[in-house]
C-alpha cells in the first residue's frame, strides 16, 4: 500500500501497523511553527546519538539550508546539509517501510509528501569478537564469527581483501527477515556450484531463520543421512579458506556459525590448525585422527562381537581375565555395553547443557558412580567400563564436534548387528555405511573424493599435509603447463 501525502494520515497507518507495538516510537518535529515532519523508528535499535546530531538537532536548531525556501522535498532538504553522513532511501510502499523501520532505519514523513525517507542509524548491542570456543586451535587467528552479520562480512573480507569476493544478499523469512550472504570468490567457484547454491536458498520458504541450521536442513541433498553435507564454522580464516579452494559460504544474520558447501568426508576430520602448524607434525595428528575415528566407530561392537561370537580370536590370558571380571555380571555383553553407552551419551548431554560451574562436578560424580559403585555391586563389569570409555575418548579426538555425531549414533546399530551376527555382522554394517558414504554427494561432489573416486593428484593431499613450499611450486607449474 502506497503512502499519502498527509502526514496525519500516514501517522495513523503507520501506528495501524504497529499497534500493541511500544518499542515503535513517533516522534513529531515542527520547523519554524510550521512545516511538521514526523520520525519514526524502533526504540533500542537505533544510535540515538546518530539520530539526535544528524536529524533532530540540525531540524530543530539550524532550520533549512538557506536559499531553499519552503520545503518541496524532504528529499531535497536532506541531501542538502541535514543528514550529509547517512544512507538515505526513498520509500512509498508502507509494508517496505515498516520493515525498514523493524531492522534499524528512521523514518521521516513530511506534510506534502508522498514518499518517506530512510534512514540507516542502526544500533544495538552485539557480542564483540572472541575466541572461537567450538572449534579452538593452538595456532593461528583467534577471531571468530559473531552474530553481527555485518561484523562477520568485514571479517571475510579483512582476510581475502580482493574485489574477487562477492557477497550476494538476500532476505529469507516471512517473519523474521533474516538477511542472508552468500560469499564466493569470482574465478575460482564453478558456476554449476554458484547456480546450484543460489537457486536451493531462494527456494527456501519458511517463516522463521532463527539459525543457518534452518538454511542448511532446507538446502541438504539428504535429510536422512547422519553425516553431515555442509562445512559449519565459526572461524573467518576457515571460510577463507574453504572460498580460495572454491567453495561457497553462506552467512546469515543471528548466528556466528558460517556453512561452507561443498564438504566432503575428509573435511570433517582436518582441524583448523593444520595448516598453521608444521606438515611432519599436522600428517602424524591427521592419521591419528583417522585411527581414533574408526576406533571410535568400531571398538565397541567388535568387542560384543570377539566377546560373545569368536572368543577363540582373543589371547587366552586376556579372554580368561574378561570371563573371570564378567562372573558376577547380570546381563549379556551386549545388553552392558548399551546401558553404559547410554549412560556415557546422557552424562556428555549434561555436562553440555548444565551451566559451566556444574557441568564438570556431573562428569565427576558419573564416573565415580559408573566406574566405581555400578562395577563393585556387580550390575557393570570393569571390561565394560574401559571399553565405552576408550571408545568415547576416540571420539574426542575428532576436531569438529557435529562430525562426531554421526559416528556415535552409527556405533547403537553397530552394536546390535556385532550382538546378533558377531564379526559378520559388524562387517555387514560397516559395508551399509561405506556404500551409504559412496553414494553421498553433496552439491554434486562426491562425500569420500578424492578416495572414491580416486583422484590420484588430491588423494596425497587426505593422506599427507604437504609443506607450503612444495604445494606453491606444484601449483605454479600448474599454471605455467597446458591447460
Amino acid at each position: 500500500m502506497g503512502i499519502g501525502s498527509s502526514i496525519a494520515e500516514n501517522e495513523q497507518q503507520l501506528k495501524t501497523i504497529f499497534r500493541h507495538c511500544e518499542d515503535i516510537v513517533f516522534r513529531e518535529i515542527t520547523i519554524h511553527g510550521q512545516t511538521r515532519l514526523l520520525l519514526v523508528y524502533a526504540d533500542g535499535m537505533i544510535d540515538s546519538n546518530l539520530v539526535s546530531s544528524n536529524i533532530v538537532r540540525p531540524l530543530l536548531f539550524k532550520g533549512l539550508p538557506l536559499g531553499l525556501g519552503t520545503i518541496d522535498s524532504i528529499a531535497q532538504m536532506l541531501s542538502l546539509e541535514l543528514v550529509p553522513v547517512l544512507n538515505i532511501v526513498r520509500l512509498t510502499d508502507f509494508q517496505q517501510i515498516a520493515e525498514r523501520i523493524l531492522k534499524g532505519s528512521a523514518a521521516l514523513f513530511a506534510d506534502g509528501e508522498n514518499a518517506a525517507l530512510l534512514a540507516d542509524v542502526t544500533k544495538f548491542e552485539t557480542r564483540g569478537v572472541e575466541e572461537s570456543v567450538n572449534e579452538a586451535a593452538l595456532r593461528g587467528s583467534r577471531e571468530s564469527f559473531t552474530e553481527n552479520l555485518q561484523t562477520n562480512t568485514t571479517l571475510l573480507r579483512r582476510i581475502l581483501a580482493t574485489p574477487e569476493l562477492k557477497m550476494e544478499s538476500l532476505q529469507l523469512g516471512t517473519l523474521t527477515k533474516t538477511d542472508v550472504v552468500i560469499a564466493y570468490i569470482e574465478g575460482k567457484v564453478s558456476a554449476s556450484l554458484l547456480d546450484e547454491v543460489r537457486t536451493r536458498v531462494k527456494r527456501i520458504r519458511m517463516e522463521g531463520i532463527l539459525d543457518s541450521g534452518y538454511i542448511e536442513e532446507s538446502i541438504e541433498d539428504m535429510n536422512f543421512s547422519p553425516f553431515p553435507q555442509m562445512l559449519s564454522t565459526e572461524r573467518p580464516d576457515v571460510t577463507a579458506a574453504g572460498l580460495m579452494e572454491g567453495k561457497v559460504a553462506i552467512l546469515a544474520g543471528g548466528t556466528p556459525f558460517v556453512l561452507i558447501v561443498p564438504m566432503t568426508f575428509w573435511d570433517g576430520l582436518q582441524a583448523p590448525d593444520d595448516y598453521y602448524e608444521r606438515f611432519l607434525y599436522v600428517t602424524l595428528n591427521r592419521w591419528v585422527r583417522y585411527i581414533f575415528a574408526v576406533f571410535s566407530l568400531l571398538f565397541s561392537s567388535i568387542y560384543i562381537a570377539l566377546t560373545a561370537f569368536h572368543p577363540e580370536m582373543v589371547p587366552p590370558v586376556l579372554m580368561l581375565s574378561i570371563t573371570a571380571l564378567r562372573e558376577r555380571a547380570p546381563f549379556p555383553t551386549v545388553i552392558e555395553v548399551f546401558l553404559m553407552e547410554i549412560v556415557f551419551e546422557g552424562l556428555r548431554e549434561a555436562g553440555i547443557r548444565l551451566p559451566r560451574q556444574i557441568g564438570p562436578l556431573v562428569s565427576i560424580v558419573g564416573a565415580l558412580v559408573i566406574g566405581e559403585a555400578a562395577v563393585r555391586a556387580g550390575i557393570i563389569s570393569a571390561p565394560i567400563v574401559i571399553v565405552v570409555s576408550a571408545a568415547g575418548i576416540a571420539s574426542f579426538v575428532i576436531p569438529r564436534y557435529r562430525f562426531g555425531f554421526p559416528l556415535r549414533m552409527i556405533r547403537f546399530p553397530m552394536m546390535i548387528l556385532a550382538g546378533s551376527f558377531g564379526l559378520f555382522g559388524v562387517a555387514m554394517g560397516l559395508i551399509t555405511v561405506l556404500i551409504h558414504l559412496i553414494h553421498l554427494s553433496p552439491f554434486g561432489m562426491p562425500y569420500l573424493s578424492p578416495i572414491a573416486p580416486q583422484r590420484t593428484g588430491k588423494l596425497k593431499k587426505v593422506l599427507v599435509r604437504w609443506p607450503h613450499k612444495a604445494a606453491s611450486k606444484r601449483n605454479a607449474g600448474r599454471k605455467a603447463g597446458p591447460a
